[in-house]
């Protein structure tokens, strides 16, 4: 007797999978690296408790991240759709030229260049992906611009890109945050529940953001990177 044909998963569940995969932490883009100015609130006592890096958090989310990367991504995907390389390269441009520290722009540079490295590996035999990488690796593609198109590439929504993007996000800072508070795994996990209640909210207004409000303002986040840059001991790159 014959093994059994294994069923092709539904393109719906494939794509599923690979969201799941670019959302996890051991994807190898070096985003356990980074606190994004979370080191710096706790060298500054700005950050001391569960709660206050709960609140932290989850104000990044809704000030920074979706009304910043979150708001490209979703712009992105559009542009993927319509193979629009010009617009991709204007978003891409507006996120490098948004950042307001030497290391945040050397963490959105580093992890594009990581991420097509992957998407260039993971696709070797397709070559239609492999001439847009090519092209993104020109382009010193940033992370979110990176992202949307290993996304669109996994045939995602860009509804359910954001959500991967943004838990994927989150479970890096709350790591960042029970190692650098420090907290134990458990107050980590109701941090990071709290997050997932927020980001259907973040995902919609980033979905909803139109080009003009698309917004990189976040002077308290700008002034502790540039702090932590000169920070005299630290665990993270940012």
């Amino acid at each position: 007797m014959g093994m059994p044909t294994e069923a092709q998963p539904a393109p719906l569940a494939r794509s599923f999978l690979q969201l799941m995969w670019l959302a996890s932490p051991a994807l190898p883009i070096g985003g356990f690296s980074y606190s994004e100015g979370l080191e710096a609130a706790i060298n500054a006592a700005l950050v001391t408790t569960e709660n206050e890096a709960g609140d932290w958090l989850v104000q990044q989310l809704h000030l920074s991240q979706s009304r910043g990367d979150m708001a490209v991504i979703a712009q992105a995907a559009m542009a993927w759709q319509a193979t629009d390389l010009p617009r991709i390269a204007e978003l891409n441009q507006w996120v490098r030229t948004t950042r307001e520290s030497s290391e945040l722009r050397l963490q959105t540079e580093q992890m594009g260049r990581s991420l097509v490295e992957w998407l260039r590996n993971r696709h070797a035999d397709q070559a239609a992906i492999l001439d847009t990488v090519t092209w993104l690796a020109a382009q010193d593609a940033s992370y979110p611009i990176a992202f949307s198109f290993a996304a669109h590439c996994a045939g995602a929504s860009a509804h359910d890109a954001l959500l991967a993007y943004a838990f994927g996000w989150a479970e890096n800072l709350v790591q960042a945050a029970v190692k650098a508070v420090p907290l134990g795994q458990s107050a980590g996990q109701r941090i990071l529940a709290r997050l997932t209640h927020e980001i259907p909210q973040a995902v919609a207004c980033a979905l909803a953001l139109p080009d003009e409000a698309r917004q990189a303002f976040s002077p308290m986040l700008a002034i502790l990177s540039a702090q932590h840059e000169h920070q005299y001991s630290r665990l993270f790159r940012s």
